[in-house]
């Protein structure tokens, strides 16, 4: 782990002008330690639930004002609204997902 960090913010370092700064923020000082570990660590196990948030609260507002419509017709009259018909239908996929494995 020690290494494999030092190696791979050490590529940082290649950025013009912020690279040999940016590297000293992210180690926390002037070399990879237990501190930068641990915070390496940490966002390593928030980043997917960071992930699964923003792509929640892109299919809520994908599913509130709908995807683009290039030719601007007006599809209106053939939509069924999001909730509770297709709520429902996820929630059921994601309790069987659940149950077998």
């Amino acid at each position: 782990s020690l290494w494999g960090a030092t190696v791979i913010t050490n590529l940082l370092s290649a950025i013009p002008y912020l690279g040999n700064e940016l590297v000293k923020w992210l180690w926390g000082g002037f070399s990879v330690d237990n501190a930068t570990l641990n915070r390496f660590f940490a966002l390593h196990f928030l980043l997917p639930f960071i992930i699964a948030a923003l792509v929640m609260i892109h299919l809520l507002f994908l599913h509130q004002t709908g995807s683009s419509n290039p030719l601007g017709l007006n599809s209106n009259f053939d939509k069924i609204p999001f909730h509770p018909y297709f709520s429902i239908k996820d929630l059921m996929g994601v309790i069987l997902t659940l149950m077998f494995f």
